[in-house]
């Protein structure tokens, strides 16, 4: 007689194969893609050494139907008109028709004033500029009292001399002696 032992892990990974087969099913990959693509717009998020440019496909709209806002640092692009609920004879209806809204979070270091768009061909084109890196700039620290930074100057010019130091030493040690 010959014992066998199940594993566990077994039968997980035969529930996940199970799985795995319910939802290659026609039935219910049409229902995740239809509910998944339904309020979502494609968006491509590209950087050159100028701009950071987005562009976004909007099939079937017209350009006075977009609207680009930013606010901060959060750019939302919003497109399409309000849809018709109408289901005049459709046996199938898989365009989407209605309003889409994408909202992304913009890096530091954009000048969102100065962005441009362009809508062509359903192709929704945003460029908005980087800020030029700032040149390193020197600022002169002054005292407003002369003899207090004549002072600090002799100091300092003091402290960085180790002949000074070595003479400081010998005058401190005579003097505690």
């Amino acid at each position: 007689m010959m014992i066998r032992s199940t594993s566990p892990f077994g039968e997980l990974l035969s529930l996940r194969r199970a799985m795995e087969r319910m939802f290659d099913d026609p039935f219910f990959r049409q229902a995740n893609a239809s509910r998944a693509g339904s309020r979502r717009m494609p968006l491509d998020v590209m950087e050159t050494p100028e701009a950071l440019v987005l562009e976004a496909a909007l099939p079937g709209v017209k350009p006075e139907e977009v609207e680009v806002s930013v606010m901060g640092d959060v750019l939302t692009v919003t497109a399409g008109s309000e849809s018709d609920t109408e289901d005049d004879g459709y046996r199938l209806r898989e365009v989407r028709r209605g309003r889409v809204s994408r909202t992304v979070t913009l890096p530091q270091g954009l000048h969102a004033d100065q962005a441009t768009a362009s809508f062509e061909n359903g192709l929704l084109r945003l460029s908005i500029p980087k800020a030029q890196p700032a040149d390193r700039v020197r600022i002169p620290v002054t005292s407003p009292v002369q003899g207090a930074s004549a002072r600090i100057e002799a100091s300092v010019a003091e402290a960085a001399s180790p002949a000074s130091d070595e003479g400081q030493r010998a005058s401190g040690d005579s003097q505690a002696a």
